[in-house]
Order: C-alpha cells, then sequence, then structure tokens
C-alpha cells in the first residue's frame, strides 16, 4: 500500500508527477496541508502540532491527530510512523526539502531509515527527487530533473557504477568527505546506478 505524504516547505508543483490513486492513503503533516491543496489533492489525515496551520480551517470528514508542540519527533516522522502503522510499504513525502537545514537533514535520514525497514520511499519537492540505495542496482528514469548527483552516506562506497549518464563509473570508491560524482546527466531513457557496498543517496536536481 502507498502513502502520499504532504509536508512543508516551498515545492515547484509543475514538475510534481507523483500524483495519488484511489486507495492511496494520503496524509498532511501540519502545513504540508497547504501543499497537498495546491496540487489538488484533499488529505484524508492531517497530523502535527500546528503549529503553523490552524485546524479549525480544515474541511468536515478530514481525520485530525493533535500531538503536543514539544515532542521527541517532527511532523514528518509522525507523518511515516503513522503511514507505517496503517499497512503502507511504499512511501511518496512531498516537500520537506527547503526552508530550516535541520529539517532537511531529518527528511533524507528518514529515507536511509525506511531502506533499512525495507520500505520503498521518495522525497521530492519539485526541484529535487531523492531516494536511497545500499548494496543494490536501481533505474533512474530521464524526466524534467535535468542533472542526477550520487552521493557518498557512508565514509567510502565502494563498486559504484552508473550506466547511461553523460559521466559513466565503473567500480567507481566514493567519499563522504570528497562528492565528485555531482551534476551528471542521463543521456538515455533511463540511468542504471549500482553499489556493491555502502550507502548512497540519488539526488535529481532541476536546472532551476
Amino acid at each position: 500500500m502507498r502513502a502520499y505524504i504532504y509536508v512543508g516547505g516551498a515545492i515547484c508543483a509543475e514538475r510534481i508527477t507523483e500524483r495519488p490513486r484511489e486507495g492511496d492513503l494520503k496524509i498532511a503533516a501540519d502545513s504540508g496541508y497547504v501543499n497537498a491543496v495546491a496540487l489538488g489533492v484533499t488529505p484524508s489525515v492531517v497530523l502535527g502540532d500546528f503549529d503553523s496551520l490552524d485546524k479549525k480551517t480544515l474541511p468536515k470528514g478530514i481525520e485530525i491527530h493533535t500531538v503536543p508542540t514539544e515532542k521527541d519527533f517532527t511532523d514528518t516522522q509522525m507523518a511515516v510512523d503513522f503511514a507505517l502503522a496503517r499497512g503502507c510499504n511504499d512511501l511518496v513525502i512531498i516537500g520537506g526539502l527547503s526552508g530550516r537545514l535541520d529539517h532537511t537533514l531529518s527528511n533524507l535520514a528518514v529515507l536511509e531509515e525506511m531502506h533499512a525497514r525495507r520500505v520503498h520511499a521518495v522525497i521530492t519537492d519539485g526541484f529535487n527527487r531523492v531516494r536511497f540505495l545500499r548494496n543494490g542496482s536501481t533505474l533512474v528514469a530521464r524526466s524534467a530533473y535535468r542533472y542526477l548527483s550520487i552521493l557518498a552516506l557512508d565514509p567510502v562506497v565502494k563498486g559504484v557504477d552508473a550506466e547511461g549518464v553523460k559521466y559513466p563509473l565503473k567500480n567507481a570508491k566514493l567519499a563522504r568527505h570528497n562528492q565528485y560524482a555531482v551534476s551528471n546527466e542521463i543521456t538515455g531513457n533511463c540511468a542504471l546506478i549500482s553499489v556493491k557496498k555502502g550507502g548512497i543517496l540519488l539526488v535529481e536536481s532541476a536546472q532551476s
């Protein structure tokens, strides 16, 4: 089951092609409700401490979960946990990549946690789209995102291959303190990215 989780932060709506289908769970984390509405989506669930959204303005019929302002987890983290509790194993997080850097880094860490829990997850705001990969391979389709970067999260990542890109990699070694696989470009319909040992972030970025 797939969940769409809408969080706060600036988005480029015209580049967000990820749209929920019938049967998908639609969750807004606090001010993420505004982003959902901007994309023509009415969430079925809104949760958070409502420090940036007046819950009195929400339409009737929406499931609302209020949490204390002083808490251990961010609204995004709680929305993810809520989706998992509802049986979702595929998450699309929309927003959350702009504004406060601490929240952005926290949201990116969610991707690594979900991979460890065998839950597919991606986060996008229309300016960037990010997924996590460890000890495996994945296809990245050519899209409106011009650039494709491979960022090492472990101190050293080994056996990195990148095929179907302007600057191919073959059995490359990446280091977290020296990120050089940045601003590549997909040359065909898709790119094949593989890593033998270690964790990476795959970041697709628009030109502007």
